[in-house]
């Protein structure tokens, strides 16, 4: 006669954020441009913080944050830039942090997480980030379909629709700020945000060691304008001597950095031809 062993005790599920912060502590390791901590809800930001919502909506906390990168291109480029280069400088690093921490989960989990403005804080004096994460969607087979604070959307298109919705949600207020600093339209403005999501998901697959898929997801959340982003991905292959192919594409929205370095412009740049791109990749540049 067998004696019946007595169940262990359930464990309570993981609560949203919960799910997020660990996503998001492998983004930080796995990814060297990101420097990013996932902090609690209830955790009140420091002296040496502000969030996005303070930037698009206190213009005290606008030009303190500009003014710290007119400081850090002077120092780093030893060049002194035009307002409108700084103002494009910041919010393509901004928009690039947004973009990754959207696609990371997406690609990652089939998760897309809602980061509201407020939650993404900024350091007031270097390139850190803290996130507040919080809600997320995810398909019906998700293991945390069906939890409190996780949305179930029927499919893979109906997630990559709810990825650009996300990221297009948490950018259009600063982008509504910002856009005077930059002298540039909404298409032009849309179109950094849509090239810094393709960024975003191109990143990920590079450092994850999978190129093709990176590119892949990229081509598949745009590919093609869907409104606000004006353009798709749009990638195409570069041949180098030894007959190998390489993905590449041209920017929708300039980052400026052209004005900054001018031989030294972006590898998407579309002042960057295909032949330098060749050679850069060729010289490991």
């Amino acid at each position: 006669m067998f004696l019946a062993l007595a169940s262990a005790p359930a464990l309570p599920a993981a609560s949203p954020s919960v799910l997020l912060a660990a996503v998001y502590r492998r983004l930080d390791a796995a990814c060297p441009a990101l420097d990013v901590t996932p902090v609690e809800p209830s955790t009140v930001p420091g002296q040496g913080w502000f969030d996005g919502a303070e930037l698009a909506c206190r213009e005290d906390f606008l030009n303190a944050w500009l003014e710290r990168h007119v400081r850090q291109i002077r120092v780093r480029e030893a060049h002194e830039p035009r307002p409108d280069v700084v103002a494009s400088r910041a919010l393509h690093g901004y928009l690039w942090t947004a973009a990754v921490l959207h696609a990371g989960p997406w690609y990652l989990q089939r998760r897309v997480p809602r980061l509201r403005p407020r939650d993404l804080r900024l350091s007031r004096t270097g390139e850190a980030y803290q996130v507040v994460p919080a809600a997320f969607a995810c398909l019906p087979d998700d293991p945390a379909a069906g939890r409190p604070g996780v949305r179930v959307l029927p499919g893979v298109e109906a997630l990559r629709a709810e990825l650009r919705a996300a990221v297009a949600d948490h950018v259009r207020p600063l982008l509504a700020a910002m856009g005077p600093r930059l002298r540039r339209g909404p298409r032009a403005l849309w179109g950094m945000v849509g090239d810094d999501l393709v960024s975003a998901l191109w990143y990920l697959g590079r450092m994850h060691g999978d190129e093709a898929r990176g590119v892949q997801e990229a081509e598949a959340v745009l590919p093609r304008a869907l409104a606000p982003y004006p353009g798709g991905a749009a990638f195409r292959r570069l041949v180098t001597r030894d007959g190998r192919e390489h993905p590449t594409r041209t920017r929708l929205g300039c980052c400026l950095y052209y004005a900054i370095r001018p031989a030294e412009a972006c590898a998407t740049c579309p002042r960057t031809d295909d032949a330098e791109r060749v050679r850069r990749i060729e010289e490991g540049c």
